[in-house]
């Protein structure tokens, strides 16, 4: 095997987000874009080729071609041995559960999860770190730092592509390459946690029925494989199941606005008992009743209330935690049972610390995140098969079930408000202009309620003591209404600006409101305090979720 120490140039927008770095195709079809960035995670965090890498994407543009280019460079830093998901296919909470049952050193996703993909779409490279989760941000910082001065990279050169698309192993060089099957594995690890007989009958039963869309993206393979192959769903449980390079020339976003098949099934005539979705990268999920939403929040609250249903956690909840974003429901449930709910900032990264210490069982974000100790990532299947065997012990509709959450622990209304692709400068100018006016809201009434607190939301990790500030902007008000605002760093143009606005009801008479409606006080304070009109020129959200 040839090596070649190829010369470059630094680039210098390769500082990963909350998800590692997105950008668009063409960006990272660059000469040595990819090349750059790969050999800054090498160079960065040399653990990485002291052990079994883990290599796959959710098969998006631009997927089977990097991952060669992955492997090249592998073998030329001298990384031991690399498992590639079949095809080049690996679903990210997949990814998660290979790193921790083989003992890998870790894993490069290749991914933009929910975002767009083709040759006009996102592309995104993560790096998941030994212990099944996203690298820290001590990693991160240092592989952006190497970026910046990066002169060289290693690749071997002259080599044949990789077959990935049938299991077998082979080397490259020294390094030894095994093609696995990542979906035989998460399908057993799913068997230990979930009581697959008792869901099996509810799917094969002649009165009740679901559908689940795969999107055409990476959970295709997944949900047949359990759902059909191994409970015996029917054939048409599924929809868009392939997994294909642009999604269909759809995005790959598990909510009401990107699934109309499966949102015109559920609000149709005879819909079916229940629907759910999940993202590019398999780690999102959206869940539906007939006619019925279920938010992320509520979601996670409802998993909580009734984890003890489940058998993987037939020993008890230790504790749980949320995003700072995402509403206050699985809070009140903690507190009903005794045990602590830890707020953490946006990212899953920020849940591993708890995970991997003990002190929390469950967790989930407002951006349709959900999951266990069971992996480092969110999960959406995992979710599903959650909903799926809640619904098999306790009889009840989706609606029912949240319903009677919402009478026994109150309802948290919640909403956020997406404005997207602003230029970052206005941006800015908002969340510069409501920090200024922080310090001044308290005793402050707003929308009819009086404000208890304003701050910047800094976070203390209470298992390594690392402090992360400036993670949101919150205003908060007496009874737990709340008004949050915050950047996000997924998206790959442009900035995002989200408000995050929920009030928690518990008379019984105001649990069946329509949230934008009752909300609408909170919603119009919002804009009021950062002159959205004024410094976004925009007069309405691009989403409202």
């Amino acid at each position: 095997m040839d090596i070649s120490v190829v010369t470059t140039r630094p680039f210098t927008d390769q500082r990963p987000g909350t998800s590692g770095l997105r950008k668009r195709v063409r960006q990272f079809r660059q000469p040595h874009y990819l090349e750059n960035f790969i050999q800054s995670i090498f160079e960065a965090h040399p653990g990485l080729c002291e052990g079994e890498l883990i290599l796959g994407g959710d098969g998006r543009f631009h997927n089977r071609e990097a991952i060669q280019t992955i492997l090249r460079m592998a073998a030329a830093n001298d990384v031991k041995k690399v498992a590639v998901g079949h095809a080049g296919l690996l679903s990210t909470p997949a990814a998660s559960h290979l790193i921790r049952s083989r003992g890998a050193a870790g894993a490069i996703i290749l991914s933009a999860s929910h975002n767009a993909g083709g040759p006009e779409g996102d592309f995104g490279v993560k790096l998941n770190t030994a212990n099944g989760g996203p690298a820290p941000a001590s990693i991160t910082d240092a592989i952006f730092e190497r970026s910046k001065v990066l002169t060289h990279y290693r690749i071997a050169s002259g080599t044949p592509h990789v077959d990935i698309d049938h299991l077998h192993s082979t080397h490259l060089g020294e390094m030894s390459i095994e093609v696995v099957d990542p979906v035989g594995a998460y399908a057993d690890h799913m068997a230990a946690l979930f009581d697959l007989e008792r869901i099996g009958e509810l799917l094969r039963s002649d009165y009740f029925r679901m559908r689940f869309d795969a999107m055409h993206a990476v959970t295709g393979p997944y949900a047949e494989e359990i759902l059909i192959n191994r409970l015996g769903a029917p054939g048409d449980t599924l929809l868009r199941a392939e997994p294909l390079a642009d999604f269909g020339g759809r995005h790959p976003d598990p909510n009401l606005a990107h699934t109309r098949e499966l949102r015109e099934a559920l609000y149709g005539r005879n819909p079916p008992d229940f629907g759910a979705a999940s993202d590019g990268d398999g780690d999102r999920n959206l869940i539906l009743g007939p006619h019925f939403f279920v938010t992320p929040s509520d979601s996670l609250a409802i998993m909580a209330a009734n984890a003890h249903l489940i058998p993987a956690f037939s020993d008890g909840l230790k504790g749980v935690a949320r995003s700072m974003p995402t509403s206050q429901a699985v809070d009140v449930v903690a507190e009903a049972l005794g045990i602590p709910c830890f707020e953490t900032p946006t990212g899953w990264k920020f849940f591993g610390n708890l995970l991997d210490d003990g002190r929390i069982r469950l967790c989930g974000e407002e951006s349709f995140g959900t999951s266990s100790d069971h992996v480092r990532e969110k999960d959406g299947l995992w979710a599903v098969l959650f909903w799926l065997n809640l619904l098999a012990a306790r009889r009840q509709s989706v609606e029912e079930i949240v319903r009677d959450h919402w009478r026994d622990y109150g309802r948290h209304y919640y909403t956020r408000h997406d404005y997207e692709g602003l230029d970052t400068s206005r941006a800015e100018q908002v969340m510069a202009r409501i920090g200024e006016q922080l310090s001044s809201l308290p005793g402050q009434s707003l929308a009819g309620m009086r404000v208890a607190e304003a701050d910047d939301f800094a976070y203390r990790d209470p298992v390594d003591g690392s402090v992360t500030e400036h993670q949101g902007l919150r205003v908060l008000f007496e009874g737990g209404a709340r008004i949050v605002f915050r950047l996000s760093g997924t998206g790959t143009e442009g900035a995002t600006l989200r408000i995050y606005i929920e009030q928690y009801e518990t008379h019984p008479e105001h649990l069946d409101r329509e949230p934008q409606e009752l909300l609408r006080p909170l919603i119009e304070a919002a804009v009021r305090l950062g002159d959205l009109p004024g410094l976004t020129g925009r007069d309405k959200p691009d989403v409202i979720t």
